[in-house]
């Protein structure tokens, strides 16, 4: 933060303090608004639960064995700190010590954001780099819904009837109402006030308000990773008697929100030696990611997809693809999405892709009807077409 303190994050799982091949990580982060406290508060509770529970409960050994759990209770203590006098509505807390709104910090995917990057936000960004999420959430206070991609938008998406749809609309909205449905009241959907409802408790965020810079997008467009918003208080800091409700109300849909994260399907990438090939394009056709979906350094890809029948798409550069058809089941009981894995006989392991990250300027403008899977040539080109621009 800009008084120079780190940002604490507990990861809890059987390996905790490294990556293993085949397990997914998951993040929970909370309190980037500092004034918005009840989620920095449950989160505590949570991770007392899932240690406390390890070894005795075997849905949560079995949860933490095959998932990795990141866990930041405050993006932004300085905010918290400043909140001096607690209340239900808006304070100068919301802010880091900059006066910055962090959720409108971001690199936005629709538009040129003009904000100075600040350092909780790079902090975040640098984060999501490192690992390979697959699945978040973000907590606030202030309403009682859970809000989904897209924020903000455009024509591409939707933006001229009032929702801004990602190309895995039906993923999000399952994810929405998983924790809506298990949180004591959410899901009735009643709001804050008579003046506003959120049927079964989920909005389109874009739906609610247009927000630009914000967490969720920039997870979804250039971290690989599917996040959504949970708003889960009407107060934004409640009395402290309060809060041991606040955390039975949600204890359950924390719990079956981080299962999701094996929905779909996981594999890795290979080459005719068996060794992994970073930055092949995996995807699932007709769902093109502006920013295509790429293996990690261990080759490894995961796909978040609704059970079902898809054609997965592998791609390495110069190569040509490979499709594979998957029946998805539902796995989430088995804390184990399908495996999938693809191997390149034609690619030695001398040869390895050497692509650009995304770029970060607006992108939507350029997304097509065509799928990355089917086309994914096209979107390399676009990319570097972008990056030339940018260097120049």
């Amino acid at each position: 933060t800009l008084k120079g303190r780190d940002l604490w994050v507990l990861v809890l799982g059987r390996f905790p303090t490294h990556h293993k091949i085949g397990i997914p990580e998951f993040k929970y982060v909370a309190n980037m608004h500092g004034d918005e406290t009840v989620g920095r508060e449950i989160l505590l509770h949570l991770i007392d639960f899932l240690v406390t529970s390890y070894g005795r409960d075997p849905v949560i050994t079995r949860l933490l064995n095959n998932t990795r759990i990141h866990i930041m209770p405050t993006m932004n203590p300085d905010g918290f700190e400043a909140t001096k006098v607690p209340d239900c509505y808006y304070t100068r807390g919301r802010y880091n010590r900059n006066g910055e709104d962090l959720n409108r910090n971001f690199p936005d995917a629709f538009e040129n954001n003009s904000a100075s990057i600040q350092p909780e936000t790079q902090a975040v960004m640098d984060w999501i780099k490192n690992e390979t999420f697959v699945l978040s959430a973000n907590l606030h206070g202030g309403a009682l819904v859970a809000s989904y991609t897209f924020d903000n938008g455009n024509p591409v998406t939707g933006s001229l009837k009032g929702y801004s749809r990602s190309p895995d609309d039906d993923v999000f909205i399952h994810l929405a109402k998983t924790y809506s449905s298990n949180h004591a009241s959410m899901y009735k959907g009643t709001g804050c006030d008579n003046r506003q409802t959120f049927p079964e408790g989920i909005t389109n965020g874009y739906s609610w308000y247009q927000l630009e810079g914000g967490m969720q997008d920039y997870n979804y467009v250039w971290g690989q990773c599917f996040e959504i918003t949970l708003e889960l208080s009407c107060c934004k800091y409640p009395p402290a008697d309060q809060l041991e409700k606040f955390w039975r109300d949600n204890k359950v849909a924390l719990i079956e929100y981080i299962k999701q994260v094996h929905l779909g399907v996981k594999g890795q990438v290979t080459d005719k030696n068996g060794n992994p090939i970073p930055n092949a394009i995996v995807e699932a056709k007709g769902r093109p990611h502006v920013c295509p979906y790429r293996t990690n350094e261990q080759g490894e890809y995961f796909l978040l997809l609704l059970p079902g029948t898809y054609v997965i798409n592998a791609t390495v550069p110069g190569f040509k693809s490979m499709l594979k058809t998957v029946e998805i089941p539902d796995n989430t009981g088995n804390f184990s999405a399908l495996k999938q894995d693809f191997s390149f006989p034609e690619v030695s392991d001398q040869i390895r892709s050497r692509v650009a990250s995304c770029p970060k300027t607006p992108l939507y403008q350029e997304l097509t009807r065509a799928s990355a899977a089917v086309k994914p040539t096209v979107h390399i080109l676009v990319l570097m077409t972008i990056m030339l621009v940018i260097f120049k």
